[in-house]
């Protein structure tokens, strides 16, 4: 088989991956095609659904893509999120149980869209006999599920593998896929690829044992180190769901991660994604990039690849030059004056809009997945940049409970004076507040033109914008 000649595969940094970065993960999306229904092994937490689309844990997807299907899936996407800096393959099964349609599908991925890091999520009994063929594609990435070093503790999780041909069980079902495990952990960092480890904590089985499998990992040269709590409801049809196996507490699950941490290879902010997950972590699209709707787009991949490239350059310019995001928590101030630079024809007035129509303040802040970034002079309001940003509120309900949402977004307004929206929330608007950026909703309504030429109009003739916290400003949403 004849592939593309491909940089090393650790050249691609961890920090512009949302799953290896809690830095990266307020500012890059990632895409996971599901291309490998097959396993071949059993979990007692796993019960894979392949048409499900109100579940979101590991193993469900709504549709099973075919290898050319999951190609024009990653090309829309990533023309449709510029921010999109990884495609992974993380199943519904496993993918090297799947390597044909992996591997053609990254193949093509390279050949498409070669400024993509590429990553698998996998449990690691076929690992070791696709290490060359894991380089070779240029994936960047390898997330191997380790949830024991001891065989007798693998035993109560896994029931069954298939291992060359034959089924095994118990012990000896445990011992084979550690060992696999193990040495494809070893192989693949001997290859420069990064590899992230994730082990699922079960109350009274491995809970316990999980300081000596971050140990063991870190040795053989894992980077980090993901503790997941167990899902175990009986609605999913799990053994554990079924035979009444508890889910850990959140004191549990703290106390498990301080007792494995070791410098910064802790990993704290994952999500448990679904093997379809499209876009930011927490805030899944993949309901907009169906079959169906992939096909009926059309798209240029390299001027998507160019703005890919430009967005990402973006972002990292930004995160080297701010400063670090303010916490969401901080004291409100009840009045604060922050006085600005006046413009001049060389330094405009940067104003963050939320529209969503494109022509007026439309949009409240806490649904917001996209900024609009004007520079406002004298002579003209010119639109410079899109950035996207995680939603804060997700339904009508659920507002204010997004601190890592705002406080990725205050990042993304960190060179901006203020920003306008139809309405902004009482704990935005103070943590807005807090780092020196106007919320400003007074302008809901009105034309993007009109409202910014107000603003500005207001700042060049006060030199300094005054923001006072009242009702009438802020809404409890």
């Amino acid at each position: 088989m004849e592939l593309i000649s491909q940089p090393s595969a650790a050249s691609p940094s961890p920090a512009l991956h949302p799953c290896y970065s809690p830095e990266a993960h307020r500012h890059f999306a990632r895409l996971h095609l599901a291309v490998a229904p097959k396993c071949n092994i059993q979990c007692h937490y796993c019960n894979r659904k392949y048409h499900c689309s109100n579940e979101s844990r590991p193993g469900v997807v709504s549709e099973l893509l075919t290898p050319e299907q999951a190609v024009s899936k990653a090309l829309v996407v990533g023309a449709n999120i510029p921010h999109l800096a990884v495609v992974g393959i993380a199943g519904p099964g496993d993918p090297l149980a799947n390597p044909e349609p992996v591997f053609a599908t990254l193949r093509e991925l390279r050949a498409q869209a070669s400024d993509l890091m590429l990553c698998l999520s996998t449990n690691g009994l076929a690992l070791p006999e696709q290490v060359d063929n894991i380089v070779a594609h240029g994936v960047h990435h390898v997330t191997i599920t380790i949830n024991s070093v001891d065989p007798e503790i693998g035993a109560q999780i896994y029931p069954w593998i298939v291992w060359q041909g034959r089924r095994l069980r118990g012990r000896e079902a445990a011992e084979t896929l550690i060992a696999q495990q193990l040495r494809g952990l070893e192989e693949l960092t001997a290859r420069g690829v990064q590899v992230k480890i994730n082990s699922v904590l079960i109350p009274g089985v491995n809970d316990a044992h999980l300081p000596e499998v971050s140990r063991v990992v870190r040795e053989k040269g894992a980077i980090l180190h993901n503790v997941m709590p167990l899902i175990a409801r009986a609605e999913h049809g799990t053994h554990y769901g079924l035979t009444g196996q508890r889910e850990p507490t959140a004191e549990e699950l703290a106390a498990a991660r301080a007792a494995c941490e070791t410098s910064s290879t802790m990993m704290s902010h994952c999500q448990q994604c679904r093997a379809d997950a499209t876009g930011m972590l927490g805030d899944d699209r993949n309901a907009e990039f169906s079959i169906e709707k992939v096909a009926a787009e059309t798209i240029d991949p390299q001027a998507a690849m160019a703005k890919r490239t430009a967005v990402r350059a973006a972002i990292v310019r930004r995160l080297e030059n701010a400063a670090p995001a303010p916490s969401a928590a901080a004291p409100p101030q009840r009045s604060t004056v922050v006085p600005l630079r006046r413009p001049t024809p060389e330094q405009p007035l940067r104003i963050a809009v939320g529209s969503l129509n494109g022509q007026t303040i439309d949009a409240h802040f806490g649904h917001l997945r996209e900024l609009l970034i004007y520079d406002v002079s004298a002579h003209e309001a010119r639109l410079v940049e899109r950035r996207e940003i995680a939603r804060y509120c997700h339904g009508p309900v659920t507002c204010g409970d997004g601190e890592t949402a705002l406080a990725g977004a205050i990042l993304a307004l960190h060179d901006c004076a203020a920003i306008l929206c139809s309405r902004v929330g009482f704990t935005p608007w103070r943590a807005l507040e807090s780092a020196g950026i106007e919320p400003n909703s007074e302008h809901a309504d009105k034309s993007i033109d009109q409202a910014l030429r107000a603003l500005y109009d207001g700042w060049r003739a006060n030199g300094r914008l005054m923001m006072a916290m009242t009702p009438s400003r802020a809404t409890a949403g």
